[in-house]
């Protein structure tokens, strides 16, 4: 009797767990841990793309002009400021000639003197030429006189010597001459050097532009070539844009580009790709092209200003395109999820070029036609069960 009552018990409490087994095997399988996943499915396209180049630039100014002192001193005026307009020709910056106009007179006086010792070696070589002159007219008359037998061999000898003394101190006058031209010619030459460099002290604008760095103030104390005024062409500006070397297949000078600015990020600037750069940076690996704007903007674009270019490439030829979000990675191999009935297996495939709008080829895998996963809820393996969505819930994964 007793094991009658508890086979009743047991199967009464077996009758009430059953209904709530198959509720709870009914909620894992469907709606748990292994139920299916939802996703968003599209069919594989055979298309022709238009690839595209994204990069990150920086506004320059083509033509930078930097304007300092030859020879170190103390800074005496500046004329301009940081955004003024200049036209090629005005003074932009003084320096302080401090002991220039002393050194000058000082020089034009060695150079006057250097003028005065050419003209009194010139008149000492005049001089030597009339002694030579009439000493070889002496020599001659002796001569004559001799064969005559009016003179004696000894006085013919005599204006023989003197004939001779008067060549030398001709020869040596005429050396003396060109000595004081070479040394009037170095003395002028210090002269107008002094000249040049009171000139080099007044920092003239080379070109009409606009003033974008003053680097000192009146009284400071500068060294050779330190940049004190910078001046650029507003009318020439272009991107210096950089490109990862892995996805710059194609880009080359003459290709159209769009350039949206960071501070009027609500359109694109038309442009186009002037050169790249021969010089690629091997740090980085990026390649570097130079990108100018089919119309200048208005206002200017402050220089350093970040801009976001994108390239656009010649068409390519009609292949397989697959959405670059169903692109998808396991085990080092790359691929995307086939949708075979409610199940899925990865199909490994070879990527060609990216479409601006975020489409990619497929150069080896896929032949069209194919239904893929673009969007899961949850990360995907082979066999994984799935529920086709048109559209998944916020959060879901890719």
């Amino acid at each position: 009797m007793m094991m009658k009552k508890i086979d009743r018990k047991v199967w009464g409490v077996a009758a009430v767990l059953a209904p709530l087994v198959i509720v709870f095997v009914f909620v894992v399988v469907r709606s748990g841990p292994l139920s299916p996943v939802e996703v968003t499915v599209a069919r594989v396209e055979s298309r022709s793309i238009q690839p595209a180049l994204q990069g990150i630039g920086v506004v320059e100014a083509r033509y930078v002009h930097k304007l300092g002192p030859t020879a170190p001193g103390r800074v005496a005026r500046v004329l301009v400021d940081v955004g003024d307009m200049v036209r090629q020709g005005d003074v932009v910056c003084e320096m302080d000639p401090v002991d220039l106009e002393q050194q000058e007179l000082a020089q034009q006086s060695l150079a006057g003197e250097a003028a005065s010792s050419v003209a009194k070696a010139r008149a000492a070589l005049d001089e030597a030429r009339a002694r030579r002159t009439f000493a070889a007219a002496q020599e001659k008359r002796y001569a004559a006189l001799l064969k005559a037998g009016a003179v004696s061999a000894e006085t013919v000898e005599l204006n023989v010597r003197e004939a001779a003394t008067a060549r030398s101190a001709c020869a040596a006058a005429k050396a003396a001459l060109e000595a004081a031209r070479q040394q009037s010619a170095a003395q002028a030459s210090r002269f107008r050097a002094l000249l040049e460099q009171r000139e080099h002290l007044r920092l003239v604008a080379p070109t009409d532009g606009l003033v974008t760095v003053r680097a000192a103030e009146e009284g400071s104390s500068v060294v050779a070539g330190q940049t004190l005024i910078e001046i650029v062409d507003p009318s020439e500006i272009w991107v210096s844009a950089r490109f990862d070397q892995h996805q710059a297949t194609g880009l080359a000078a003459g290709l159209d580009a769009s350039v949206t600015l960071r501070s009027r990020s609500g359109g694109a600037l038309a442009g186009a790709v002037l050169r790249i750069e021969p010089v690629a940076d091997p740090v980085t690996e990026e390649l570097l092209a130079r990108i100018e704007f089919r119309t200048l903007p208005r206002p200017l674009p402050p220089l350093g200003e970040l801009a976001e270019v994108v390239v656009s490439q010649q068409p390519l030829p009609k292949t397989p395109v697959v959405p670059s979000a169903a692109i998808h990675r396991q085990k080092e191999k790359t691929g995307v999820w086939l949708v075979d009935g409610s199940r899925l297996r990865f199909r490994e495939v070879t990527l060609g070029r990216m479409s601006r709008d975020g489409f990619v080829q497929v150069t080896d895998g896929l032949e069209g036609g194919e239904r893929i996963v673009v969007y899961s809820m949850a990360p995907l393996s082979d066999g994984t069960r799935i529920t086709i969505r048109k559209h998944l819930q916020a959060g879901g994964k890719s």
